[in-house]
């Protein structure tokens, strides 16, 4: 199993008010699996994926990446697993403004210390993937919204993570842009990558394989879904 979570809860407190994020969730996810986390504003979606992605601990409860149990780990351990493990996408691009593509795709392999020629070469590679080979020396103010966002996606690869976090990655961009975006994802998933992706949006939810649905901080639903339908499946 990639991700164990069990009895997970996340409380914060908010000046003298405790505000419940998650409330007892139990998820498992497999290697090469397409998730989809949904959920109206507040329903915890977000919390979680934090917490999967090691940017946050839980209150209770356990969560296991990859047979490590997360809490027992320090500070050091999840930056490793971070910039080594887990590709993030984010729906701001979060991209260096005055840094060409291919610099932005190599900041992982600099932070990893990797020799600049093959860190280089790697982020040439990840372009390619996501058809931007002839934009590398452009600037994110030179890149149209789903340009940018492919250069995110290259820079989630560039390290081969265990998983790939997308936080609304499509939130952003137009609707035709955006499922020019989910296709490259739906690519991705077919090539072998393990995908999880918090979204509010129906249409974009049912390219994943599997849809799991928050409310109140808790499951609602778990669904596999197939050819955009979705039947309930294992809690």
């Amino acid at each position: 199993m990639l991700i164990e979570v069990s009895n997970l809860e996340k409380t914060y407190v908010i000046g003298t008010v405790e505000v419940n994020a998650l409330q007892g969730v139990n998820l498992n996810i497999e290697k090469n699996e397409y998730v989809a986390i949904m959920g109206p504003s507040g329903s915890g979606k977000s919390t979680l994926m934090n917490i999967i992605g090691c940017l946050d601990t839980p209150s209770k409860g356990e969560y296991k990446f990859v047979d490590h149990y997360v809490s027992q780990m320090n500070d050091d351990q999840l930056a490793e697993i971070r910039n080594r493990q887990i590709g993030f996408v984010f729906q701001t691009f979060n991209l260096l403004p005055r840094a060409n593509a291919l610099h932005n795709v190599e900041l992982p392999l600099i932070y990893a210390g990797v020799p600049s020629a093959k860190r280089r070469m790697l982020a040439k590679e990840a372009l390619e993937r996501v058809g931007l080979g002839d934009r590398m020396n452009h600037k994110p103010n030179e890149l149209s919204g789903g340009q940018r966002q492919r250069v995110a996606i290259a820079r989630a690869l560039i390290n081969k993570p265990s998983i790939i976090l997308a936080d609304e990655p499509t939130g952003n961009l137009d609707t035709k842009t955006g499922e020019e975006i989910m296709v490259i994802f739906e690519e991705l998933h077919e090539q072998g990558n393990t995908i999880i992706l918090v979204t509010h949006e129906e249409y974009i939810a049912e390219h994943a394989n599997r849809i799991v649905r928050l409310r109140d901080g808790v499951i609602e639903r778990d669904e596999s879904a197939t050819n955009g339908k979705s039947k309930t499946r294992r809690k």
